[in-house]
């Protein structure tokens, strides 16, 4: 399961700068993974073995003073219903504002761990002033400079301390063996309609799974002599009518729903195109080394010409380059053209992601391409690759044994990747590439 904290606080008090830090752990390890933008609003932390979500509400609600208290009120509610844990930031230079004592309010009342966090504590004498904070009634609270850092390291340990150790459970039931597949994207796109068109009004589910969280219906569906279980973020939006047209609200989900998903079914909206929305939730789902289908929606109300599918593909590929090796189907959830396919592909992608290759077979593909294509030579070293072996892990991972693994450059690990592609259908599934001294 996802572990989830949202930082919330009034505008301008740092929330972005602190994100950005709590992030910051884990950039080495990110870019080298191919097609990775820079979250904005939303990305994966790494401390101490753990990982989690961080969501910074400030990205929704746009930071300038005059924006209504009743908007961020809402963020905060939000935060609270959605995530596991909240960071509340406050500014020392600043004091307590009323709008700080509203939210402090609100938070309180929360079950939630809330974690207080004071920034811009980057001296002596603000270290005295921002004593005035333990007045808003939180136990844990921190003093932070998001600038500097200081400070953001004893948060993530409180936030860590929150978080399972990963349980290794072995036996797995049949339920959990089943294909799971999330319908993502955002708000409109018209994931309701495709889950209806899906299902349809003669639902033949086997059964509700007990035991499912609150924020995403798990359902196990045997349709068109198939097994899979869907998950379900578009069904849960009626509770509250003013929450609806909250981005933040439907990130929040689509975060979630990944983190339980083999497969995400990403929906786009044929008028519109890719939003720069849509290519972040795609870099963060191949992040988490889900398999990934695109599905073009409301394919009928596009004026067609000879080859506008093919068109309209190939640009789709260069806005999600380099990760382009994805399937990309055209439907319409109203028309209930091409559902069918979808399921299909899912399943396609879903048994690419479980993907193993006997290690005989590998080497021999493999090093006839390193033959057909050396490394190139670094500091006059010949870089020789001797040996290539599958990870045991959800995510196809490979290591390639070499005599000089730190002089390997991104292009020829592009080459190598490609090349694994051609031989072996890992279609719509991140593939990872590491390189280990031999």
């Amino acid at each position: 399961m996802g572990f989830t904290v949202a930082i919330t606080g009034r505008p301008n008090v740092g929330k972005s700068t602190l994100f950005n830090r709590l992030l910051e752990q884990r950039k080495a390890i990110v870019d080298n993974i191919s097609g990775v933008t820079r979250d904005r609003q939303y990305g994966v932390a790494d401390w101490n073995g753990k990982t989690f979500n961080v969501i910074d509400t400030g990205g929704f609600v746009p930071d300038s003073e005059d924006i209504f208290e009743s908007e961020i009120r809402k963020q905060v509610k939000i935060a609270i219903e959605e995530a596991n844990a909240i960071i509340f930031m406050t500014d020392v230079s600043t004091g307590i504002t009323t709008l700080d004592e509203s939210m402090a309010e609100i938070l309180r009342r929360s079950t939630k761990p809330v974690f207080l966090a004071v920034n811009k504590v980057d001296n002596a004498e603000r270290q005295l002033e921002a004593t005035e904070f333990y007045s808003l009634g939180f136990d844990a609270i921190f003093f932070v400079s998001s600038m500097s850092g200081s400070g953001s390291g004893e948060l993530l340990d409180a936030i860590a301390a929150l978080i399972p150790e990963e349980e290794n459970t072995e036996e797995a039931t049949q339920e959990e063996e089943l294909p799971r597949f999330a319908i993502i994207g955002q708000p409109n796109v018209g994931k309701s309609s495709l889950l209806n068109a899906l299902v349809g009004k003669e639902r033949t589910i086997v059964s509700d799974i007990a035991g499912t969280t609150r924020d995403t219906i798990h359902t196990h569906y045997n349709l068109f002599q198939k097994d899979f279980i869907l998950i379900d973020t578009a069904g849960l939006r009626k509770k509250n009518k003013e929450k609806d047209d909250l981005e933040f609200y439907s990130v929040i989900r689509a975060v979630k729903a990944m983190d339980e998903a083999d497969v995400c079914l990403l929906v786009l909206d044929a008028e519109k195109g890719i939003t720069a929305q849509d290519v972040n939730i795609f870099s963060l789902a191949t992040r988490k080394g889900k398999g990934v289908v695109l599905l073009v929606n409301k394919w009928d109300l596009v004026e067609k010409s000879t080859n506008t599918a093919k068109e309209y593909e190939k640009q789709l590929k260069e806005k999600i380059a380099p990760f382009t090796d994805v399937p990309v189907l055209f439907i319409s959830a109203k028309e209930k053209t091409r559902i069918f396919k979808v399921i299909e592909i899912a399943l396609e992608v879903y048994e690419n992601r479980k993907r193993r290759i006997a290690t005989s077979k590998l080497n021999d593909v493999m090093l006839k391409a390193v033959e057909a294509y050396h490394a190139p030579v670094v500091r006059g070293h010949a870089v020789k690759i001797k040996y290539i072996m599958q990870l045991p892990t959800a995510v196809p991972s490979f290591a390639f044994f070499t005599n000089y693994p730190d002089d390997i450059k991104t292009p020829y690990k592009n080459y190598l990747e490609n090349q694994l592609r051609a031989a072996f259908n890992f279609k719509g599934v991140p593939v990872r590439i590491f390189f280990r001294k031999k």
